[in-house]
């Protein structure tokens, strides 16, 4: 007897179902949105009521190869408005500096005692960290989980340098480090859906974003590099934009 799988649709896929045919009527004969257009329709959109609002998004699907070193995409952006979250920060630096990072912000400092404790537990409690130069060489034993994890400092996203005060007050602004994953896609964040944004400020995050991705593409690339970019929240249909 062949089983039979029963499936339940619970209320969220309805939700999601409904706002794929919005996206649909709004579309028309078109499979593409102008950014404003895409950030009207997608702020229209039914969201998860979080308290804190939902996370605004873009995705864009490259044509890099992930095999080849030089192909690889790994950048930052400041986006002008803040991601619209509260940033966890770990400064990993010498002694006389524990106090600098601390006043400037960050959640977690310290040096050696930083590193046997990720090493011990394997867990990363925060979402960005950063260095100085010298304490790089130290991060040795954490490097994996810390890769794993996509928070190991490195002079590409400017987290490694001299000046931690700086550092932790640009990424408290609204840095955002991305990186491409295994398929060749990027997933960035670029604001969220609550009172603390407008349109104009979601679309003026996004652009930065759209620049940032243009501006980071592989010398190796000679043909086009971005097949297709879309702007989603976290729990709702894309949204293709030109």
């Amino acid at each position: 007897m062949t089983e039979k799988k029963i499936i339940k649709k619970s209320s969220g896929s309805k939700k999601y179902r409904a706002n794929l045919d919005k996206i649909k009527t709004a579309a028309g004969d078109s499979q593409v949105f102008e950014l404003e257009k895409a950030v009207e329709l997608l702020m229209d959109l039914e969201q998860p009521n979080f308290k804190e609002g939902v996370s605004v998004e873009v995705h864009f699907k490259l044509d890099i190869n992930t095999t080849k070193s030089n192909q690889l995409v790994r950048s930052s952006v400041s986006l002008p408005h803040g991601t619209g979250k509260e940033i966890k920060i770990a400064a990993f630096v010498s002694p006389e500096n524990v106090e600098k990072a601390q006043k400037a912000g960050a959640s977690l400092v310290g040096g050696g005692d930083l590193i046997d404790e990720i090493k011990k537990t394997g867990k990363i409690n925060f979402d960005i960290a950063i260095a100085e130069p010298v304490m790089m060489r130290k991060l040795g034993p954490v490097a994996r989980i810390l890769g794993t994890s996509g928070v190991m400092p490195s002079p590409k996203t400017q987290t490694v340098g001299t000046n931690i005060e700086e550092m932790i007050k640009t990424i408290k602004a609204g840095k955002v480090d991305y990186k491409n994953d295994k398929t060749g896609n990027l997933h960035i964040i670029a604001g969220k859906i609550s009172k603390k944004f407008t349109k104009e400020q979601l679309i003026e995050n996004i652009q930065a974003v759209l620049e940032s991705v243009k501006k980071a593409k592989p010398e190796a690339i000679k043909k086009k590099y971005i097949v297709s970019t879309y702007v989603t929240s976290v729990m709702s249909p894309s949204i293709r934009i030109a």
